[in-house]
């Protein structure tokens, strides 16, 4: 249309053009949907930008899933937040696999999330709980886009009558305490080895704290036969007697303290804890060597069929404690922000009645 067909008094396409009608209908009736979603935003809200309005009404190019997933990306990764930004990087990629590229929003159903679901599962053989990570994925990308304005909540394809998120039961395995006891005897001459055994056994004695908490640790965090400690996941503070079997530990590397704010593992001695990214992304590469090391050598040393991991010893912790424990203690030594929390997981390990009611039958 040229410039010369518009009429700036009216706003109208003027009759001169061979489509003014139609054009002007078209004019008419895009002005309806803006007043009436400027309306439905100002019932919401007090203050509305021209900026919100323009994306409920016309979402801009980046209204589609993978510009949305840069920036969501983008973000946990200027948050440091390495544990989730490596995953949650593969699963965009495996989404976009699946979709042969980019999709609209719009176009991200319930049907087509049940369709990739399926798909992870019998084409690329993911468990059900990596399909639901995958799930969870997309859940966080399309809420940042309707939180950004970018996208309509209408199309949000997760809740009631729509998909929902469950993550299925997983089965949480500990270690007995004659399987520990074989643990602790063992000779291990080679240093990294007996160092691995050394950072899973400190962590079983403090209530299998995780291991980033571990690295972490300083030789100030120490004070009157106390670890003084907050909990790296929630940020839960308390502190925790050291046990003599954490302090006999704890003289192995005492050689190599240099000053009270020394930490007491080598594992993040030269990190810098001002990168948070860069922070978790140490800690998880030594994670991965230990855990290697645990499944190598200290359980085949131990004779431990039971896959040995660091995390192996919270489990162990919940395994050995069942129901000894009352479950308000039981938190605390957890650090969990709900009681219901340690309620889930201490039922993983708590047998007694199941196998009471089986052997009831059984044996009757």
């Amino acid at each position: 249309m040229k410039v010369s067909d518009w009429d700036k008094v009216t706003q109208r396409v003027k009759k001169s053009h061979p489509n003014s009608a139609r054009l002007n209908n078209f004019l008419l009736k895009k002005l309806s949907e803006a007043n009436e979603k400027a309306l439905e935003l100002e019932t919401n809200k007090s203050v509305v930008s021209v900026k919100a309005v323009r994306n409920t009404i016309k979402p801009s190019a980046g209204a589609t899933f993978a510009p949305q997933a840069e920036i969501y990306l983008g973000k946990l990764k200027s948050e440091g937040k390495y544990n989730q930004y490596t995953p949650n990087k593969s699963r965009v990629k495996h989404f976009q696999d699946f979709i042969h590229g980019d999709i609209a929003f719009q176009d991200i159903t319930p049907a087509l999330l049940e369709r990739f679901k399926s798909y992870l599962m019998s084409h690329d053989n993911h468990s059900e709980r990596s399909a639901v990570n995958h799930l969870v994925l997309v859940r966080s990308v399309f809420s940042e886009a309707i939180k950004n304005n970018v996208i309509d909540p209408k199309y949000y394809p997760f809740g009631k009558g729509k998909v929902k998120i469950k993550f299925p039961d997983s089965n949480k395995i500990g270690l007995s305490t004659e399987e520990v006891k074989r643990i602790e005897d063992i000779e291990l001459d080679e240093p990294t080895h007996n160092h691995a055994r050394n950072l899973w056994l400190f962590s079983f004695y403090f209530a299998g704290m995780r291991v980033s908490d571990i690295f972490r640790m300083r030789w100030s965090d120490i004070q009157d036969s106390r670890l003084h400690y907050s909990m790296g996941k929630n940020n839960k503070g308390g502190s925790l007697k050291v046990p003599e079997k954490a302090i006999k530990i704890l003289n192995q590397y005492e050689r190599f303290r240099e000053n009270k704010d020394d930490l007491i593992f080598p594992e993040l001695k030269d990190c810098n804890f001002d990168n948070k990214f860069q922070t978790q992304k140490t800690i998880g590469f030594k994670t991965s060597a230990i855990d290697k090391i645990l499944r190598l050598y200290v359980a085949t040393k131990a004779d431990i069929e039971k896959p040995l991991t660091m995390h192996i010893a919270r489990h162990t912790f919940g395994n050995i404690s069942g129901d000894k424990i009352p479950i308000q203690m039981l938190q605390k030594l957890y650090r969990h922000s709900s009681v219901t929390t340690t309620i889930g997981y201490q039922s993983n390990f708590i047998h007694r009645d199941t196998d009471e009611a089986l052997d009831l039958i059984i044996n009757s």
